[in-house]
Order: C-alpha cells, then sequence, then structure tokens
C-alpha cells in the first residue's frame, strides 16, 4: 500500500533552505525524492495551495518563475520542524538552562500565540507570565525565529548555568533530569 506524499510540506521544507527557488529545479527536486514519476500536477496543485494560504510567494523573472516563503511561510516552516517525527532533541543535558523571555503587545496576539505553541512544542515551560525556560538545545531554531519575525526588542534569549538552588530543585523535576 502506498502512502500518500505531502507535497506542501516537501516544498516548504525545500524553501526552508533557499531564499528562493526556480519552479523546474523545485519540481526536479522532488522527483528526486519520490518513486512517483509524474507528480507535477501534485506539485502545481501544493503551490496553488501554498500561494493561496499566504505560505509561499511566486515571482517571475524573465528567464524563469521562482518560489520563494513568506513571513508566514517562514514561520510555518520553524512549525514544521518542531513537528517533525525526525526531529532530535539531545536529551543528555548539557548543563545550560535555556530561557526564553517573550513581551509582544496585545494587537499582535496572534503572534504570541503562534510562539508560546512552539515553545510548548520545542519543551518549554512557562515559568512566570511571558518567561520560558528549557534544557533542550533550542536557542538557535528560537534566534532564526526572532531574526525572521523582526523582534529585536520583543523577545530576549537567555542560555545560562547559572540558577538559584531551589529553582533548580523544580526545574530538575519539572524536566526528570
Amino acid at each position: 500500500m502506498s502512502r500518500k506524499v505531502n507535497y506542501s510540506d516537501k516544498i516548504l521544507k525545500i524553501l526552508g533552505q533557499k531564499t528562493a527557488i526556480s519552479l523546474p529545479e523545485l519540481t526536479k527536486q522532488i522527483k528526486a525524492e519520490e518513486c512517483s514519476q509524474k507528480p507535477e500536477y501534485a506539485i502545481t496543485r501544493s503551490l496553488k495551495g501554498l500561494k493561496n494560504t499566504g505560505l509561499i510567494e511566486q515571482v517571475t523573472s524573465p528567464q524563469n518563475e521562482y518560489a520563494r516563503l513568506t513571513k508566514l511561510g517562514r514561520k510555518k516552516i520553524h512549525s514544521l520542524k518542531l513537528g517533525s517525527d525526525t526531529t532530535l532533541i539531545n536529551t543528555a543535558w548539557d548543563g545550560f538552562w535555556r530561557i526564553i523571555l517573550l513581551d509582544l503587545p496585545e494587537n499582535r496576539k496572534s503572534e504570541r500565540e503562534s510562539l508560546r505553541y512552539l515553545l510548548k512544542k520545542a519543551g518549554f515551560v512557562c515559568l512566570k507570565n511571558s518567561a520560558w525556560i528549557s534544557p533542550f538545545p533550542f536557542e538557535h531554531l528560537f534566534t532564526n525565529i526572532k531574526k525572521d519575525l523582526r523582534l529585536t526588542t520583543e523577545m530576549m534569549i537567555i542560555v545560562t548555568e547559572h540558577i538559584d538552588e531551589e529553582s533548580k530543585k523544580v526545574l530538575f523535576e519539572t524536566f526528570g533530569k
């Protein structure tokens, strides 16, 4: 029994590695991964769906047509990385705590909710209101999210090994370390 291929996720993952890609090159990369000889129709439909939902945009030049991620598409790609079955979380604690302070105003509530969702998915625990902590090494992912969403003052990422002993006990219980 053959399983259904999620071309939209494949397209997003490829675009997540590049600034933009020509549509012929995108099709070629997907074909190289698939057994199916004719995925063009499915790729075209997936591209249209991604464009309609605002995750990608298509840019036309005299030589070719290109696809690239939008701001919303970059958010989606980060959630795909976290939701992937192949995501490896290093469970051996390296001695460092990752603390993320989040301060997004009410008029950016949807972004705030998306970030909270990603933090939970990445194994962060909410300490106090907008302070999140985790022993897992996802600070690079959130550094990229911070840069992509231009959260220069709204998000602060701290990596530290120094936490008071009482808090450390509670955190060790929480994370089973």
